[in-house]
């Protein structure tokens, strides 16, 4: 059985003390760990930003990759090497700003991974400007007079798209991120989850206790099958609201799809035609970026 020591590397994490970064970290963790995948079963993909640090911070395969552009790496990790359980990690600057052509198709293109953004409304790498998520009225160095742009709802475009495993967590709200993971990871197909995870420095707006005051979790009985309820509640909440909000299980993922128009036949991963170097060869490469 894999623990949580497995995972961690002598690389000490520099985000803010107080950075809700540490709680997803933290999730991400403990999902790997209940599911027993080893480190060398695992990739974590990141873009640029505070939030995609994080792949720095794990014991496993990864890529820092450059602004926006962690979904298109992640997903060639997956498909040249289906054995690995692949999760992209952004922030929602990352995420929905340059990197949102990709993420779109991401959502409608179903690979058979999981992508997590740390939605902390701002950028926080840059010293603190509006982000897609920014609140309007939200005043930053790039909106002295306030955000008058509505904020993006992550969750209905996520949605309308045609994204099958839609889910929200809160990083305070460790059980249920850890299980939304988890299920992010069972599910066959796209799983995107956004976490809110409160920027301590440069967002005093969307605080701890503003986010305490105004999420509300998923009613009694919802049913995260039913896509009118999924983009009624959204609407209904502001998009304020936790937990499995909407699943397609009837949607084949990319890889099967692929495997259909290749006349029933998966195509043979890349992962099997690579020709691993020798010692000597190794070196040399290695050396050739000195």
């Amino acid at each position: 059985m894999t623990t949580a020591k497995d995972y961690r590397n002598d690389i000490r994490p520099n985000w803010c003390p107080g950075c809700g970064h540490y709680g997803v970290q933290a999730a991400i963790t403990d999902a790997v760990v209940a599911k027993n995948i080893p480190p060398e079963k695992l990739a974590v993909i990141s873009g640029i930003g505070c939030s995609s640090r994080i792949g720095g911070y794990f014991y496993a395969y990864g890529a820092h990759t450059t602004h926006g552009r962690a979904l298109p790496y992640a997903q060639g990790v997956k498909l040249a090497n289906q054995d690995l359980e692949v999760i992209a990690c952004s922030g929602d600057g990352d995420a929905f700003a340059i990197g949102m052509g990709h993420t779109i198709h991401a959502f409608k293109r179903n690979v058979n991974m999981t992508y997590v953004v740390m939605d902390n409304h701002v950028y926080g790498l840059t010293k603190g400007q509006a982000s897609p998520r920014s609140d309007i009225g939200f005043v930053t160095k790039t909106t002295p007079r306030g955000a008058f742009e509505s904020p993006l709802s992550v969750c209905e475009t996520a949605i309308a798209a045609g994204a099958t495993f839609v889910a929200q967590g809160y990083m305070i709200n460790r059980a249920q991120l850890v299980e939304l993971i988890q299920k992010a990871m069972d599910h066959e197909g796209f799983s995107f989850i956004n976490v809110f995870s409160p920027c301590v420095t440069y967002n005093k707006h969307n605080s701890y206790d503003w986010f305490k005051e105004h999420l509300v979790a998923l009613p009694e009985g919802y049913d995260p099958t039913d896509r009118a309820a999924a983009l009624k509640t959204l609407g209904d909440t502001d998009g304020l609201v936790t937990g499995l909000i909407y699943q397609n299980t009837s949607k084949p993922s990319f890889e099967k799809s692929l495997a259909a128009a290749n006349g029933g036949a998966h195509p043979r991963p890349l992962t099997e035609d690579v020709v691993k170097p020798d010692q000597a060869l190794f070196d040399s490469l290695c050396n050739g970026f000195k």
